[in-house]
């Protein structure tokens, strides 16, 4: 076997390899071959008594979650779940992975994202991108015409990370749709409704929704002269008018994509408006617009939108904005954003982190109709919360307070402050497990006090129950609060009562 070192300088070398691979675009093949002498090197690289050496590191843009992580996280799950419920969802789970096919030409220039898996019998497999797409298949197979659905689950994306931001290549979706044929903008209010609620309840600071309509741009584009073979993949680049300066978007629309820089520079004129109901009203005077078919419909119904919005009393976080675009290709009515604009941060002399968007949806009225073998539409609209996103900001926030978080629910210690009484405590604690009561107790015959109680401060657990000789004679527990350190005698027979009702106190 070669010398440690030279393995070692063997596989930083062919480690470069591959990376240069990757980055000239070499052939799928070309890289196999190489990442495979890659591992077998690996493989030779072994510890003094012959064992595998194992890199101990999650694969790039994936991250492990401690107790206190999933806890926020169990958190934020359970108030998003809440308002789902409020407003009448119900739940589905589809498979991690659909037939190619069913994901192919849904998403655009993002289509490049999605992980395709190796044959494993006679399928073609493909990790799902979204949870909208898989939704639509699950209503044509289903033949299902009308449902308000919640669906959380994780997706995948072959993009660059960047985990300071929350952007993943692996994460949770939380999607709530409403499939249906209804009056105009009702459904569309709601979604919009939902998200308002969600972001408000998180406490992620201040926020803005942003609003547009898939039917406006395509008016807008066709105006300003963009032939229509290029609607979608100049929608792409507007889509990124959040990140980049409109020059950058300018030159990308006119270099890249080979649009007449008078029609960029007319696009350019329309994407810097923003407002609400009055904005709608102006551009329905604009005399270009207001004969574009499309954009008519759509600025029709983004006034009955406000109309609604202002009802359901949200209109002071949603902004009409016609640089909003969302360059995923299903969508066919009104589209929206929600982004963060101020994330909030205990110490202001700190840099403060902008994650931007953390909610995004719309109308997608043809992709159901798209699997349907008689091609029968199920108008659809919905919303998905990027979760690691907001994950990413309340970690931040429970950092920076110091707050103390607690990662289990137990109500109870079970405690003795004397020895020999192992079976006694584990005779109490499966009584108040039988009668739904979360206890602890210590895995030691024979603990100290000291410890059991500090065992309590450390996890927060709130109670102790305390038994020893005296206590098992008069049949009462010593019920101690940890915070006050107060004890009080309490009957074995009303113990869980009496534990059930400071629980509902604290």
């Amino acid at each position: 076997m070669a010398d440690k070192a030279q393995l070692q300088e063997s596989i930083k070398a062919q480690g470069e390899v591959v990376r240069k691979l990757k980055e000239a675009k070499a052939s799928k093949d070309q890289i196999v071959e190489e990442v495979a002498k890659l591992l077998e090197l690996k493989a030779q690289l072994g510890t003094d008594d012959g064992k595998q050496m194992f890199v101990l590191k999650t694969p790039k843009g994936t991250r492990d979650y401690n107790p206190k992580q999933m806890a926020i996280r169990e958190r934020v799950f359970n108030t998003i779940i809440s308002c789902f419920k409020r407003h009448g969802a119900e739940t589905i789970d589809t498979p991690v992975f659909e037939l190619k096919e069913t994901l192919t030409g849904k998403y655009g220039e993002d289509s490049k994202l999605i992980y395709d898996l190796k044959d494993q019998g006679g399928e073609l497999l493909s990790l799902r991108y979204d949870l909208t797409v898989p939704f639509a298949r699950y209503l044509a197979m289903n033949k299902i015409s009308n449902i308000k659905r919640y669906h959380i689950a994780k997706v995948y994306r072959r993009d660059n990370p960047a985990m300071t931001k929350g952007r993943y290549r692996e994460f949770y979706q939380c999607d709530f749709d409403i499939a249906g044929q209804y009056d105009p903008m009702i459904p569309d209010a709601e979604c919009i409704k939902v998200v308002h609620e969600i972001l408000t309840e998180l406490q992620l600071g201040d926020f803005r929704i942003k609003v547009n309509d898939r039917r406006i741009l395509d008016g807008m584009f066709a105006v300003c002269g963009v032939p229509d073979d290029k609607f979608r993949a100049i929608c792409s680049t507007v889509d990124k008018l959040d990140k980049a300066s409109w020059e950058e978007v300018k030159n990308e629309m006119v270099g890249e994509k080979g649009l007449a820089p008078e029609a960029a520079d007319r696009i350019g004129e329309y994407v810097r408006m923003h407002g609400g109901f009055d904005l709608a009203e102006k551009l329905l005077q604009d005399p270009q617009l207001s004969q574009n078919k499309h954009a008519l419909e759509g600025l029709t119904d983004m006034k009955h939108l406000f109309k609604y919005l202002e009802l359901f009393k949200i209109t002071d976080k949603v902004i009409f904005d016609l640089s909003l675009a969302r360059g995923l290709d299903y969508y066919t009515g009104v589209i929206y954003e929600a982004v963060l604009i101020q994330p909030q941060n205990v110490h202001p002399s700190e840099e403060l982190v902008s994650v931007g968007s953390v909610a995004g949806g719309g109308r997608y009225d043809g992709l159901v109709g798209m699997f349907d073998p008689k091609g029968r539409k199920v108008p659809c609209v919905g919303v998905s919360v990027g979760i690691e996103r907001v994950f990413s900001i309340l970690e931040q926030k429970a950092e920076a307070s110091e707050e103390k978080i607690r990662t289990t629910e137990t109500q109870v210690l079970v405690a003795s402050a004397q020895k020999n009484l192992l079976e006694e405590r584990l005779k109490l604690t499966s009584e108040l497990w039988d009668a739904g009561i979360k206890a602890e107790v210590l895995y030691k015959k024979n603990p100290k006090l000291l410890s059991q109680l500090q065992h309590c401060e450390e996890t927060g657990i709130p109670l102790v129950a305390i038994i020893g000789e005296q206590e098992l004679k008069e049949g009462v527990v010593k019920l101690r609060n940890v915070a006050t350190r107060e004890e009080v005698d309490v009957s074995r027979v009303t113990l869980v009562e009496e534990i059930k009702k400071r629980s509902i106190q604290s």
